[in-house]
């Protein structure tokens, strides 16, 4: 698809927020590709799913839509939409009908799980002097020390809702896998990419923020989506 005529989405995950994808988002623009980068709340799946799809229906033409960890989840509710011809899904949940993200991660436990603690509010925080090392240990102390001291904290209930029929049922998908990932496990990551049979998955030793510390090969994943759709 020419560039002109598609809008590539990208949908950050839990404890972040669209400024997760600013190294991603000049290499899009330079090809030609029409970006926007959702802000979701992180309060629900729905509501999040609620957002990214208000972000898709003002959007004019085709949307590839990329979710980064926990927009996986998102980006698999409104991948329905009638504009979406295609997703990415970066070291990201991938969720089945009916499955939850905690029962997901309940399948083998991650170490970066014991940093994770929740406040008065029923949100979810990673301890601020433990993120680099379960979130981003491949980043530089400064990138990972603004990622900590930012981060947006996510409502419990999103690890605990029920997924409705996912879109990567029925929509073109690629898949990357972040084998030093100790907030969703690689195997868990590997048995969610192969039970959609994706156009494409691939693999390389980065922790969860491969976003960030891969910026050049998650784009080129991106870029071989869009030109193939």
């Amino acid at each position: 698809m020419k560039a002109k005529d598609l809008t590539i989405i990208l949908v950050h995950g839990a404890w972040g927020d669209g400024s997760h994808w600013q190294h991603v988002i000049p290499a899009l623009v330079k090809e030609g590709y029409k970006v926007r980068s959702v802000q979701n709340p992180l309060t629900s799946l729905q509501d999040d799913i609620t957002k990214t799809k208000d972000l898709i229906d003002a959007q004019d033409g085709k949307v590839l839509l990329v979710g980064h960890s926990y927009g996986g989840a998102v980006i698999s509710g409104a991948g329905q939409h009638e504009k979406v011809v295609g997703l990415v899904f970066i070291a990201a949940f991938a969720p089945d009908t009916g499955e939850s993200l905690g029962a997901l991660l309940g399948r083998r436990a991650g170490s970066g799980g014991a940093s994770i603690y929740p406040d008065s509010k029923g949100f979810l925080w990673i301890k601020y002097d433990e993120f680099h090392k379960s979130f981003c240990q491949d980043l530089d102390e400064n990138s990972a020390l603004i990622m900590s001291l930012s981060q947006r904290p996510i409502h419990g209930q999103c690890f605990g809702d029920q997924a409705g029929e996912p879109a990567w049922k029925t929509q073109p998908s690629w898949y990357q896998i972040s084998n030093q990932d100790n907030m969703i496990p690689p195997e868990t990551q590997k048995e969610m990419a192969e039970r959609m049979s994706p156009k494409k998955i691939i693999q390389f030793d980065s922790g969860h923020a491969s976003l960030a510390s891969h910026p050049k090969e998650v784009t080129a994943l991106i870029l071989e989506a869009a030109a193939t759709l």
